[in-house]
């Protein structure tokens, strides 16, 4: 999911999941967001930071 036209968190609220926190912190120079999100008794952090190396993003999805 590194395409730059890829909107990870707007498709993830459309689908219906709800955000429920957000966090950023700086990652080696690098701003990393990460989200919480929950829908119906499902939990979902989705991290999302600058490529290092060229342009674009790297987003991560992780099911708690």
């Amino acid at each position: 999911m590194a395409d730059d036209n890829i909107k990870p968190l707007s498709d993830l609220v459309a689908q219906g999941w709800e955000i429920l926190n957000y966090s950023a912190t700086d990652y080696g120079g690098a701003k990393v967001e990460n989200f919480l999100l929950r829908k119906q008794k499902m939990h979902r952090v989705l991290s999302v930071r600058p490529k290092m190396v060229g342009k674009g993003y790297v987003v991560k999805e992780l099911d708690i």
